[in-house]
């Protein structure tokens, strides 16, 4: 288990071209869960990059891998804004650390999601990107949207039409990803950019947390409007209370405040 980065109670980035500036209030957190020997996930969380990678391979080489990822994505930034081009060349560069620590070929690798802060047409953006099945959530207006989709066998019979996503869950193939950081393979990530409007809130999380809260308990703890530090050990004590069967990792972020004028939302 790797965490870099920070948490923040308000954290101000000036917007350039006197645009007025942003303030974020984030936390992160991790837990190894019940049933697990050891935490594989990983997580960054500073501005202007928050991610959370879960591992895969075993005990230390999904570690290996999770770690591998964040590092990269911490290594990328320069300054208060990241381009969506600086992520996906710690994701290529991060793919061939994780060949080259795979001396057994084992077969190691992670997924990872995350959030960048940039800017568009002068107005700050998060460029959300993900490979693999940890999750982005989008908290606005009382509603919950996930903003990622899953690579995943059973995403895949749920676009399909042969299961229903309630049943996703309880499939036997719910572990099955269908990309990730690693393998030796170019990786391919899904990019959405969400404007920053004051009162949004992102939650980044592994499939420790969705496996199981259901979204409406999700929503719930997020519309509590507790602090983002509050926010996110909520819910990490209520998936542990649902039997922590996995490693847990969680980061919430709170738009605080940002000019009212927001490009519009869309994918990249």
């Amino acid at each position: 288990m790797t965490a870099l980065g920070r948490s923040s109670v308000r954290h101000t980035v000036a917007l350039p071209g006197h645009g007025g500036a942003v303030e974020l209030s984030w936390h992160g957190v991790t837990h190894t869960g019940y049933r697990r020997a050891a935490n594989e996930d990983s997580y960054l969380a500073d501005v202007p990059l928050f991610a959370v990678a879960d591992g895969m391979g075993g005990h230390s080489h999904g570690d290996r891998a999770s770690d591998a990822v964040v590092r990269r994505l911490q290594a990328c930034v320069e300054g208060d804004f990241v381009g969506i081009e600086r992520v996906q060349q710690a994701l290529h560069l991060a793919t061939w650390d994780i060949h080259h620590l795979d001396e057994e070929d084992r077969g190691i690798g992670t997924t990872v999601t995350g959030a960048g802060l940039d800017v568009l047409d002068g107005g700050a953006v998060f460029r959300v990107f993900n490979v693999g099945d940890s999750r982005v959530y989008r908290f606005q207006g009382n509603e919950l949207t996930q903003v990622t989709r899953d690579h995943s066998v059973v995403q895949e019979l749920v676009d399909a039409g042969q299961i229903l996503a309630a049943d996703a869950e309880a499939h036997p193939e719910s572990n099955v990803i269908t990309r990730a950081v690693g393998f030796s393979l170019e990786p391919e990530a899904d990019l959405t950019t969400v404007p920053l409007t004051p009162g949004l809130r992102l939650l980044l999380c592994s499939d420790g947390l969705t496996k199981e809260l259901p979204a409406e308990r999700i929503r719930l703890h997020l519309a509590a409007r507790l602090s983002a530090r509050e926010t996110a050990n909520a819910l990490l004590d209520a998936a542990l209370a649902q039997g922590g069967r996995d490693n847990i990792t969680i980061i919430v972020i709170d738009v605080v405040h940002a000019p009212t004028s927001s490009p519009t939302e869309s994918l990249d």
